[in-house]
């Protein structure tokens, strides 16, 4: 079993059905091997169940003590896929299960197979923000509504369809946010530089945006220092990284910040991808890669399904001995797994931001009757056998992120600290000696009570 890097409890988070999803075991298993149809279930109450419960006691991963619950005793498939997960308590693994998710196949799909969502495109700081403080955009999707309206990341909410942002935050609830169906609309007020506008936004179906800002920016010492943000762990993204480290390589770029401060995870061999950019010869031992991640299921599954992702020979890879990431608590699941599987290697990883999310486990989702089940399945393990990082990485320099910047601007603090690192091998004298806003009890109890926002996933493809 993997070295546990970092572990602790973990919080609960509940269900958000209809805006986290899970892909379809058609789409997902077929490049496995394997294949479901839903033709051939049972789609009533009672089979739903029936398959459901003899799924979780083959694939999941915590099969052996998790709850065994009377499925007669619940009128809800999906409260019975709930009572099904995992509740903790156990000295090796003390987090309880709050990974598993369930969605409709279609909206998964798009997501991870088309590369598009449904949605306004619009996110706020609803996990930094305190009672108080002003409600600010923090991210707007490209080819969403939103970035059509004209919203941008640091305008303030003042109200969303009517709703204060103030009650918004005392109710940590931000679901007016998420669109239902394709047509709803949200009304925004919003103040920018002490004019407020109202704004109106339109739910679509737009194309993701997983990868953005490249360019090389000078550090104050001079040192070239390539920026690239990177939102999503999808194929799509592929692309977007292959001009962007050509470019790169091309400025002769001598470090490299990468900002995954909202990048929830997805696919693992994007990953691998982006990690292989990044290391370059220093992932092959002669013409062997080296190994980034091992995927290991329950002992039911283990010898058929265990398996290994290597880093990939890739053109225009840098071959760095460190990189720099930005990261946050929405940095999760396939995204961590680019700072363990680069640390495996022995490649210096300099984190700036906050402590991630925590996820290191990870889903091959199973669809049934129109619904997909992203359980828990295996978790994950660098080439030095280390894992179980379910306390989530801390920064090597911890910086708050100040949402009136835009991400990567000159003047936004998580890449101010990251080039002063790069000049001086150190973080600045005031954020190595601040006392951090939280302590690490205090940013789990945080986790605890947030209900995330967006996705994260660690899929094996």
């Amino acid at each position: 079993m993997p070295h546990a890097a970092t572990r602790s409890a973990r919080p609960s988070i509940r269900r958000l059905a209809g805006r986290l999803a899970a892909l379809g075991v058609a789409a997902l298993l077929a490049a496995c091997g394997g294949h479901y149809d839903d033709d051939e279930f049972d789609c009533s109450q009672r089979g739903q169940k029936a398959w459901l419960g003899d799924y979780m006691n083959e694939w999941y991963f915590w099969y052996a003590i998790s709850p065994r619950p009377n499925p007669a005793s619940f009128t809800d498939v999906l409260d019975y896929y709930d009572a099904l997960l995992y509740t903790g308590g156990t000295a090796e693994f003390p987090a309880a299960d709050v990974y598993s998710r369930s969605e409709s196949t279609e909206s998964f799909n798009r997501f991870y197979g088309d590369g598009r969502t449904l949605g306004y495109g619009v996110a706020v700081n609803g996990f930094e923000v305190r009672a108080g403080e002003p409600l600010y955009v923090r991210y707007v999707e490209p080819a969403s509504d939103a970035a059509v309206q004209g919203v941008q990341r640091g305008d303030e909410v003042l109200t969303a369809n009517g709703r204060t942002a103030a009650e918004l935050i005392a109710a940590d609830d931000y679901s007016v946010l998420s669109a239902g169906r394709a047509g709803d609309r949200l009304t925004l007020q919003l103040r920018r530089a002490g004019v407020t506008r109202t704004v109106i936004v339109e739910a679509k179906v737009f194309d993701l945006t997983p990868t953005s800002g490249a360019r090389v920016v000078l550090s104050p010492n001079g040192r070239r220092l390539g920026y690239l943000m990177v939102k999503d762990m999808l194929s799509q993204a592929q692309g977007g990284l292959s001009s962007a480290f050509t470019l790169f390589r091309s400025e002769g770029v001598q470090d490299l910040v990468l900002d995954l401060r909202y990048n929830g995870g997805g696919l693992v061999s994007v990953g691998a991808e982006l990690a292989s950019y990044v290391a370059g010869q220093r992932a092959f031992t002669g013409s062997s890669a080296r190994t980034y991640t091992a995927l290991l299921y329950n002992d039911k599954r283990a010898r058929a399904n265990n398996q290994s992702f290597h880093f990939q020979n890739v053109s225009q890879a840098l071959g760095l001995p460190r990189v720099y990431l930005l990261t946050g608590p929405r940095t999760a699941s396939a995204a961590e797994q680019v700072i363990n599987g680069l640390r495996g290697i022995d490649v210096q990883v300099v984190s700036v931001g906050d402590t991630t999310f925590g996820k290191p486990v990870g889903s091959l989702p199973a669809g049934h009757c129109g619904t997909t089940y992203s359980a828990v399945n295996f978790e994950s393990a660098n080439a030095r056998n280390e894992g179980r990082f379910f306390d989530g990485f801390d920064a090597t320099c911890p910086v708050a992120e100040d949402f009136t910047r835009d991400t990567g601007a000159l003047d936004d603090p998580l890449l101010v600290t990251a080039a002063h690192h790069a000049d001086n091998g150190a973080c600045p004298a005031a954020v190595a000696s601040a006392k951090p806003a939280l302590t690490r009890a205090e940013k789990t109890a945080a986790r605890r009570a947030w209900r995330i926002d967006e996705r994260e996933a660690m899929l094996p493809r």
